[in-house]
């Protein structure tokens, strides 16, 4: 695996929410939490917010804004994203966890 694995992303340019159908089976609990934590947070700052899998299976979340928005809060993005880190940090690491055993067949440690 070269390339970066897209969990999903929300855009606030067209008002949409994308989960990768490789995720459906994730619990529906799991999605519904990772549905609204995107789409708040476009609703929030604007722009497009995508949680990524690197090759590592490192969860990042990366933003993208329209050249000339004037309505994308770049500061607002980088303190929300902040947030996220922190107060989503248990869902993070599961998904990695997840990721990582599923998608890139690592076994599980023993600590």
């Amino acid at each position: 695996m070269d390339e970066e694995i897209v969990l999903c992303a929300a855009n606030a340019y067209e008002q949409k929410f994308y989960l990768n159908p490789e995720f459906d089976t994730l619990p529906e609990s799991i999605k519904e939490e990772l549905k609204i934590m995107c789409v708040l947070y476009t609703e929030d700052v604007g722009g497009i917010l995508m949680l990524v899998f690197d090759e590592e299976g490192n969860l990042e979340l990366k933003v993208d804004h329209e050249e000339g928005d004037f309505f994308f809060d770049e500061i607002g993005s980088v303190l929300k994203i902040k947030e996220l880190q922190n107060t989503k940090r248990e869902l993070f690491e599961s998904l990695e966890m997840f990721f990582r055993v599923f998608y890139l067949g690592e076994a599980m440690e023993e600590e």
